[in-house]
């Protein structure tokens, strides 16, 4: 027994002048939400031609991802719809190969494991955004009268069907990042026309669906506001006025809050981040090159690209959102949040994305889109995801429910009581005989300093005796 003692002496001593720091889990603070339904969500929209090639995710084992996410505390999942994103011989184009059989099962999933669905109409076959806005094959050569009424159409019809199979329906996007265009039409009066089109469409469905656009560059403050006047120029009848926020290109948060603010006073609308990211390294796991990595988008960013430093990210956007005037931050969506390859072998990995439509692009997409044909590959946001390459959750991924949920200081066994075996916890962690989680080690940080070191074991004990108040 002496020699026990010795021992773990020995071991306190070590850790006293060598501080152990949050390596197993992160720090956050709580987030007193002003809307009660604040969504803190995550597009997955990949997931199901991941697991298709072989992508298996866990949480100390192997688990279902919907149910990992729900458990760390997302609560609304976003899919993007495309309308045909295959050639004539039914090769998909990549990007998840996603239509709406596969927002059928992602909605499935996700009712299943207790969180609601945001569905994001692209009205194209493949990637929309500001320089991309291509109808679909389908639609081409369509006059805008006829337009209409297929896209008014497609988004009724795909709506019941994603229902019917189970999904918890909760908003709607009408068109994707369309600062200047939708569906090939770039002219407003004709866009607003195809957005009031799809909107009387989700009316139909159910009217308690809530309606939302979807912009980017927001660090453009003019131009932003400038959409938001369009919008009631052209009446356009929405209810979430959203954006993208990366913060390697789209300004201060400060802002952030500021151009939202102005769509959410000056016209009563919610405000969202539809979009938005963040590194947990600067290395690559696929083999195909990332949109963040060393020398590319990695200057003078507010966080470290660490595991901390995503979730530090994640919750300022939170943040950001809910500071939106009159309760009108209505959520945030993470991009693509597990959105990795099976391994680190790039020509089985180039196999699956061209075969099953798990990377950014196939060659197929070619003969719809030239530039996705000629650079084709796997996932640029490997490093960005809530998964490591072997598909273990993340601490990061904490974050979706820790902003949310208070951690009672000094209760680190999370008994209800703060008594003798918390200290004690405290230094059975510190030897290495035993883990914290996320969670444990916010209570177990006795005097804050973010780290967890036998002086939080001795003050707790100093706190339980009186000594220290």
């Amino acid at each position: 027994m002496k020699r026990l003692f010795v021992v773990f002496a020995v071991i306190i001593v070590a850790f006293m002048t060598s501080p152990l720091t949050f390596a197993e889990g992160i720090m956050s603070d709580e987030i007193k939400f002003n809307n009660p339904d604040f969504l803190r969500g995550m597009d997955i929209s990949s997931v199901v031609s991941l697991e298709r090639s072989g992508v298996r995710f866990s949480d100390g084992g192997e688990e279902d991802v919907f149910k990992i996410l729900s458990d760390r505390g997302v609560n609304c999942i976003r899919v993007r719809v495309w309308n045909d994103p295959f050639d004539g011989n039914k090769n998909g184009y990549g990007g998840g190969n996603c239509d709406v059989s596969t927002a059928c099962e992602i909605g499935r999933r996700a009712a299943a494991c207790g969180m609601r669905l945001f569905v994001d109409f692209h009205y194209s076959d493949f990637w929309a955004d500001p320089a991309k806005q291509k109808p679909p094959k389908a639609w081409e050569g369509l006059s805008l009268e006829e337009k209409s009424q297929r896209l008014s159409d497609f988004t009724y019809n795909s709506l019941k069907e994603i229902k019917s199979s189970g999904a918890d329906i909760c908003m709607v996007q009408i068109g994707n990042e369309t600062n200047n265009a939708l569906c090939g039409e770039s002219d407003w009066e004709s866009i607003s026309s195809l957005m009031n089109a799809g909107v009387s469409a989700v009316r139909r469905f159910d009217k308690s669906v809530l309606v939302s656009v979807h912009f980017t560059d927001p660090q453009r403050t003019e131009t932003v506001k400038w959409l938001a006047d369009t919008l009631d120029r052209y009446k356009v009848d929405y209810d979430v006025f959203a954006v993208s926020y990366y913060p390697y290109w789209h300004g201060s948060l400060e802002n952030l809050t500021a151009v939202l603010n102005y769509a959410a006073v000056k016209y009563d609308k919610y405000a969202l981040v539809a979009e938005t990211s963040y590194a947990n390294t600067l290395e690559d796991t696929d083999g195909h090159p990332n949109t963040v990595s060393k020398g590319s988008n990695d200057a003078d960013m507010p966080w470290v690209f660490t595991v901390q430093g995503q979730a530090d990210a994640v919750g300022a956007v939170m943040n950001a959102v809910n500071e939106v005037d009159n309760k009108k931050g209505l959520g945030m969506f993470y991009w693509e949040g597990a959105w990795i390859s099976v391994g680190d072998d790039l020509s089985r990995n180039k196999a699956l994305w061209e075969s099953l439509g798990s990377g950014w692009a196939t060659s197929y997409s070619g003969g719809y889109d030239a530039d996705a044909g000629r650079f084709c590959g796997g996932s640029a946001v490997d490093n960005q995801a809530f998964f490591d390459a072997q598909g273990r959750a993340l601490p990061s991924l904490d974050i979706f429910g820790m902003v949310v949920r208070s951690v009672t200081a000094l209760d680190v066994n999370r008994d209800g009581r703060v008594n003798i075996r918390d200290a004690t916890r405290i230094q059975k962690h510190i030897a290495g005989l035993t883990d914290l989680n996320s969670e444990e080690l916010r209570a177990a940080d006795v005097n804050g300093d973010k780290k967890v070191t036998v002086s939080d074991a001795t003050d707790l004990q100093k706190k339980l005796c009186g000594i220290l108040f």
